[in-house]
């Protein structure tokens, strides 16, 4: 697979959250030597020649050389900033991540990027469910997001029930040979989880000799 940059498809990195189960803002801790919001830029520029960042309107402002949009609508949620990516964005194609997300993986990345002509979504469904914040999504997503909206419902999911748009959903055996633990789609939540992404990495950076 080609490691040039992807053009036509914008990555856009949700990071305006509240993180109320955190209790801190999760954009600034650290996994490694990097902060999350740090990591998931990094991941989604080694894929991606247009990235942006997302915010929530009452969001403190952030130190970044990404551009960054705030929430068209407020108090949408994850929904919302989806929203304002796509809305924004200057391609057609928007692949959308989470910035609490410390194990994007670009060629995970890359796999859901060349599946975009199979649907106007492209999400995993993992056994837990489905992976809202690791998905390709089209501008024809657009109409059917502003009636969720309108509708009070912000839930990212209803977009793949609904009749009007293509889904392609990859499915664990997909994704076996290039993430088989799937932590491409690991997030991090509370402090627990947080702990558990430090303890990963660390057996990443040196694995055990046992």
């Amino acid at each position: 697979m080609s490691t040039s940059l992807v053009c036509d498809v914008t990555g856009v990195l949700l990071a305006g959250g509240k993180s109320r189960r955190m209790g801190r803002d999760k954009r600034l801790l650290a996994v490694g030597d990097e902060t999350l919001l740090a990591r998931s830029l990094s991941a989604l520029r080694s894929v991606f020649q247009h990235v942006v960042v997302v915010v929530a309107q009452d969001t403190a402002a952030i130190e970044t050389d990404a551009p960054v949009l705030r929430d068209l609508i407020p108090d949408c949620g994850s929904l919302g900033g989806l929203y304002t990516g796509l809305k924004q964005a200057e391609t057609d194609w928007v692949f959308a991540a989470a910035c609490d997300m410390p194990f994007l993986d670009s060629a995970t990345i890359r796999h859901f990027v060349s599946l975009k002509h199979e649907g106007d979504v492209v999400m995993a469904k993992l056994p837990h469910g489905l992976q809202p914040m690791h998905a390709l999504y089209h501008r024809r997503c657009l109409p059917v997001m502003e009636s969720l909206i309108q509708a009070r419902d912000f839930k990212i999911h209803r977009l793949v029930d609904h009749p009007s748009l293509g889904v392609r959903l990859v499915l664990p055996e997909d994704l076996h040979h290039l993430d088989p633990d799937a932590r491409s789609f690991d997030n991090i939540n509370t402090p627990d989880d947080l702990d558990a992404a430090r303890s990963v990495h660390q057996k990443r950076v040196k694995p055990s000799t046992a």
